[in-house]
């Protein structure tokens, strides 16, 4: 395992440490791009993997993020009518240039810029969960309160 993380999965590292947790990013040899690579990689359920996903207000031509359980597709729909306007999924482009990371590595913290976070009730039923951490190879292990207490996000049914 290389001495030092790659530059994104160190912005991550130094974000988990403002908050005073014991919590650590690790790079593994395997992807981490989607849920199921990422399950696979680290050994736990599919569900236990916090998928970072970003949409696009189309009223407010605003970001937010939704971390949801591995094994949930976003109802946008719903998610929609649960914070006020219509979503749309955000392009690659978009996602890279708001957070800082790529798809398929985008992190619940350490983004380049401010996001509402919204958190897949799913999630709060384990306990611990896998995010990612900046790369399609980074993750971190943490519980669903540190998501919480980390992101200041809200809890809401996502599918």
């Amino acid at each position: 395992m290389p001495s030092q993380l790659h530059k994104n999965a160190q912005r991550v590292q130094e974000s988990l440490n403002q908050f005073g947790l014991s919590l650590s990013v690790v790079e593994l040899p395997g992807s981490t791009r989607t849920a199921q690579e990422a399950a696979l990689a680290i050994g736990c359920s599919v569900s236990q993997i916090a998928k970072s996903l970003v949409f696009w207000g189309k009223n407010s031509n605003q970001p937010l993020l939704i971390i949801t359980s591995g094994t949930n597709r976003v109802n946008e729909k719903a998610v929609g009518s649960l914070v006020g306007e219509p979503l749309e999924k955000a392009d690659a482009n978009k996602v890279q240039e708001y957070t800082g990371f790529p798809i398929g590595g985008v992190s619940p913290v350490g983004h380049k810029n401010p996001i509402r976070i919204f958190i897949d009730e799913d999630l709060m039923t384990f306990d611990t969960i896998w995010a990612a951490a900046g790369t399609p190879h980074a993750v971190f292990e943490l519980t669903p309160q540190h998501l919480l207490t980390m992101t200041g996000g809200k809890v809401i049914p996502v599918k």
